[in-house]
């Protein structure tokens, strides 16, 4: 029976693959009907284990068959006519509302959630049986995701599927997996595919990065193996690294890992657009953090070499801010230097080319004065009223760390000068402060921090 069961999962697998691959086809009058009824089936869930696969499968082939637009009308068909029903809901939450304290309460909760539960949620869940199905369901939510913005009808689906999601990829089904370079060459090109903060090069790079002084780890689930879910890179050090270059430099020698006493977490790639929301990157660096300290029990120091990804984009939405960055002293020696007016949008119109990394004189100039900004947009910046700005500042602190130095041009790369003009910072995690750096941070908004932001010592200096 069970080689009968595996022989039916490899013939869907290889249709779902051929359909895949098929011209795909628009979304007309007569389509839409089939998969209305082919939705209307799988809503209903009737039949067994075997029934419900092959819905789900027929039910992905047209999708995969499907062009751009054909999606978007079958996405919408899922949103708009597979909610839950109203009548049962308002019915369902009548009889709750008149059974609080009573016998019934506990069974009208029970009726009141399942008549919540949309049909779009048992429709989502029976691709689960198929050997592909949770990998179709993350690809499907890249659709989503692209269809939403034109198409705010289509959020109550992608809240469900999120939802969904995040139960189907909790942290207690992921595999920690060390990725070494004699990983297989798949997994390896996906590194390369993925490496979001800090491209891969060559096979020559990566090799670097997975040398023995080095550490990569990744989280992998049951039904998509070969698929890094979010990875970490880790250097083994015995200081703060400063500077990212150095750290990527393949004709440094290695290092000896008896000798290290930190590890530097430089790049964390998420992998898969369609698991946005879907958080486990805090659990990666827990995991990683203890099992360094097994394999290295003489590592004292967990710190990231992490860019500023949004800095430049705040700087210049905030012009108010280089009159206090950029002091009367700072905008006369640069000015000097770089033939410019000594003004704060001469500056900006400066380091928008790039020269000025390269420029020992002026580069030295420049360092107060971003180093500064940095701080400043690091301890104070906000989207709203309390969320912290930067995107990688928020992972980190709100998991614990705190902002342990900036430093400047520490990567001279272009993307590096674009997005932050060369700034990148440590966080530190420390494990005997972890838990009261993130409650501090929840309760107050206070940011733990070793620095401090210089703004209200430079407008004092700058008065007297």
């Amino acid at each position: 029976m069970n080689s009968l069961v595996a022989r039916s999962l490899k013939k869907m697998q290889g249709l779902w693959m051929k359909s895949a691959a098929r011209k795909k086809k628009p979304f007309d009058a007569r389509a839409l009907q089939k998969v209305r009824a082919q939705l209307q089936e799988c809503a209903r869930g009737a039949g067994g284990e075997v029934s419900a696969r092959q819905r789900a499968r027929r039910l992905s082939e047209s999708y995969l068959q499907l062009d751009d637009a054909g999606r978007h009308a079958f996405l919408r068909l899922i949103a708009t006519e597979f909610g839950p029903d109203p009548d049962k809901v308002a019915a369902a939450h009548v009889h709750y509302q008149a059974s609080i304290d009573t016998s019934a309460q506990w069974e009208a909760e029970a009726l009141l959630w399942r008549a919540l539960r949309s049909p779009r949620t048992r429709i989502l869940t029976q691709f689960n049986a198929l050997p592909q199905g949770v990998r179709f369901l993350v690809d499907l939510r890249v659709d989503l995701l692209r269809f939403i913005k034109e198409d705010p009808e289509l959020a109550s689906l992608d809240r469900e599927l999120e939802y969904s999601l995040s139960i189907w990829f909790d942290v207690g089904f992921l595999e920690l997996r060390r990725i070494t370079w004699h990983s297989p060459a798949a997994l390896l090109e996906k590194l390369i595919q993925y490496e979001a903060v800090h491209t891969i090069h060559s096979w020559a790079d990566l090799k670097n990065r997975l040398d023995s002084d080095r550490r990569c780890y990744g989280f992998f689930h049951p039904r998509m193996p070969d698929e890094p879910l979010i990875f970490v890179e880790v250097a083994l050090t015995d200081h703060l690294a400063d500077n990212v270059q150095h750290l990527l430099d393949e004709h440094a020698p290695i290092f000896d890992t008896r000798s290290a006493d930190t590890a530097i977490f430089y790049s964390i790639s998420n992998t898969q657009t369609g698991l946005r929301g879907v958080s486990f990157g805090n659990f990666l660096l827990k995991r990683v953090i203890e099992d360094l300290q097994r394999d290295l029990p003489q590592l004292k120091h967990f710190s990231t070499l992490s860019p500023l990804p949004l800095l430049r984009r705040w700087a210049e939405k905030t012009p108010e801010i280089w009159t206090h960055a950029f002091l009367p002293g700072d905008l006369e020696r640069i000015g000097k230097l770089a033939h410019c007016p000594p003004t704060p949008e001469s500056i900006q119109a400066l380091l928008t080319a790039h020269e000025w990394a390269a420029n020992p004189r002026l580069a030295r100039d420049l360092q107060n004065p971003l180093t500064r900004l940095a701080a400043h947009y690091l301890l104070t910046a906000k989207a709203g009223e309390r969320r912290i700005y930067d995107p990688v500042a928020r992972f980190h602190l709100g998991n614990g760390a705190r902002v342990e130095r900036l430093n400047f041009l520490a990567d001279t790369a272009p993307k590096g000068l674009q997005q932050s003009y060369g700034m990148m910072v440590n966080y530190l995690y420390a494990p005997d402060d972890i838990e009261e750096n993130v409650e501090n941070l929840l309760a107050g908004g206070k940011i733990a921090a070793r620095i401090r932001d210089p703004m209200s010592e430079a407008r004092s200096s700058q008065k007297s």
